[in-house]
């Protein structure tokens, strides 16, 4: 083409406060097995805390009654995460990059917004637990009740420090991170499906009650029964994690763009400084022009990714929520729906799985608690690998192009390696403040992140409305029903939000005006 590498006007696409995009021709769609991959690396981040922790624990508590609006939440983030690769596809640059053309606020607000969250060591806490339950057996308190052992952020802290190993030893590190979550993933399903099977095949009433809940939305109480462990903000942080959850949604950008999807094979792809040879890179991305041939190709690619994605992240989510919930059920409640173990002995922490993994090994045999365990372990293991990459991708992405854009020196494989080893080092702070008094149970971490990634959510799919219909050409833009649908995002993680801050806010002032009374009577 006679115009390659020249400026897109802004009437095509605006270019914002950064460099204007340049004109390339779109490369040929790939065959749809060549683009397995960044869809699996996502679906691994949404495993190990709603698939494995957050929606069992809810079924604990109170079977399937919200189990509708984990559903309803995880087909959402499919067309959420669509919209998020739209831009990518289209220019080659990250959503996050299509969305500091907006504004300069977007690189600091969601620098912090990514960092705060994936610093808690929620998934190397919760993996080491399990560890030490294989290798030490559980750690009681004097009631009985399951509590954190005397080794778990020892093994937590070097957990970490192996993720960090394994992600700085490969000289192209989205291949690294895709050899080691494809093979994890499948590792999970396979146990998964088996463990679902069998039990299934024992109570297959729990199938009836389970299809029976989802119908009927859980009527007629639609809500679980709120407790000190199982709170609005414990709610919205399994909503956003029925998914990958908050800015991890936004990493699958990096992905496809490191994939060589659409205009993303025209940028480098990120590479280990050390170990690997810089590939080169724009900071800013393409655009296409608009001709029969390239629009053909658009909607080869188009197509495809949503294939794509529907298979290796909807279907794989949806098939672990489903059967990890029902093995959660049959184990904890009889046909009768009658709980079968003690709550208060699994009240704290991940006691919980410590009785999954002892009932399945009443009710299968002992080698099914193991093979639980084991399989919780890579899960736990699989989303924190996954959690490192992605929060330090998506650093990169906002400092560089923000601040670092021109500079030579620092490269994106530089900072990627920094801001992952600051990451690494910030969790394990957290994770020594045990040998200083502070101990805080993997439970409410896991609640913790996840519901600060609730409000991150209806932040940035605000800006995806405006981004996706308003700044890209109009035959290549979000048709108007999935903007509804994108609409409906906003308000669905928009309510639980302000449902959440609202609670909190109401226990702090309940707390304020009990302690004023108390001090009154005195």
């Amino acid at each position: 083409m006679s115009n390659v590498d020249q400026p897109v006007p802004d009437s095509v696409i605006p270019a914002g406060v950064l460099p204007p995009l340049r004109w390339r021709d779109l490369p040929a769609a790939l065959p749809i097995l060549r683009m397995i991959g960044p869809s699996v690396i996502l679906a691994g981040l949404a495993l190990g805390s709603g698939e494995f922790v957050l929606w069992p624990f809810i079924t604990f508590k109170s079977r399937f009654v919200f189990f509708w609006a984990c559903l309803l939440a995880v087909v959402t983030q499919y067309f959420l995460n669509l919209e998020i690769m739209r831009w990518t596809l289209a220019t080659g640059e990250t959503t996050l990059i299509g969305m500091q053309r907006m504004h300069r606020f977007v690189a600091p607000v969601f620098l912090m917004l990514n960092i705060i969250p994936w610093m808690i060591p929620a998934w190397a806490q919760g993996c080491a637990q399990l560890l030490g339950w294989l290798v030490f057996g559980p750690t009681f308190d004097s009631s009985g009740a399951i509590i954190p052992g005397p080794y778990d952020n020892a093994i937590a802290i070097v957990t970490i420090l192996g993720c960090g190993i394994i992600l700085t030893s490969g000289p192209v590190i989205y291949e690294t991170v895709e050899k080691i979550q494809l093979a994890l993933v499948a590792l999970i399903l396979v146990i998964v499906i088996g463990l679902a099977g069998w039990l299934i095949c024992l109570r297959p009433d729990a199938v009836v009650t389970q299809v029976t809940s989802v119908a009927t939305l859980g009527w007629p109480q639609m809500l679980p029964t709120f407790d000190e462990s199982l709170t609005p903000m414990a709610l919205l942080g399994a909503l956003a994690f029925a998914g990958a959850g908050g800015t991890m949604n936004l990493a699958q950008a990096n992905y496809i763009k490191d994939k060589g999807y659409g205009m993303g094979a025209h940028i480098g792809r990120l590479t280990n400084p050390f170990t690997g040879n810089e590939e080169a890179s724009s900071e800013t991305g393409f655009h296409f022009p608009h001709t029969p041939e390239n629009m053909t190709r658009w909607r080869q690619w188009w197509r495809s990714a949503c294939w794509e994605h529907f298979v290796s992240f909807l279907l794989t989510c949806i098939i672990c929520l489903t059967l990890l919930t029902l093995i959660s059920y049959i184990v904890f409640y009889d046909a009768a729906g009658e709980l079968q173990v003690d709550p208060k002995l699994y009240k704290e922490g991940l006691g919980f799985v410590w009785a999954e993994a002892l009932r399945l090994g009443e009710i299968v045999g002992p080698a099914a608690k193991f093979v639980f365990l084991v399989m919780g372990v890579a899960i736990l293991f699989t989303t924190e690998f996954g959690v490192l990459d992605a929060s330090s991708r998506i650093s990169t992405d906002l400092v560089k192009i923000a601040w670092l854009r021109e500079s030579k020196r620092w490269s994106e494989g530089r900072l990627y390696f920094w801001f992952l080893w600051g990451e690494i080092l910030l969790a394990t702070g957290i994770l020594l403040l045990e040998y200083v008094g502070l101990k805080i149970g993997a439970l409410a971490l896991f609640q913790l992140t996840a519901a600060m990634n609730g409000g991150v959510m209806f932040l940035y799919a605000m800006l995806l409305v405006f981004m996706n219909s308003r700044c890209l050409p109009a035959d290549i833009r979000i048709p108007r029903w999935r903007l509804a649908i994108l609409g409906w995002t906003v308000l669905f993680f928009g309510f639980f939000s302000s449902w959440a801050v609202y609670d909190g806010v109401q226990k702090i002032a309940a707390r304020f005006t009990a302690k004023a009374q108390l001090q009154s009577v005195k």
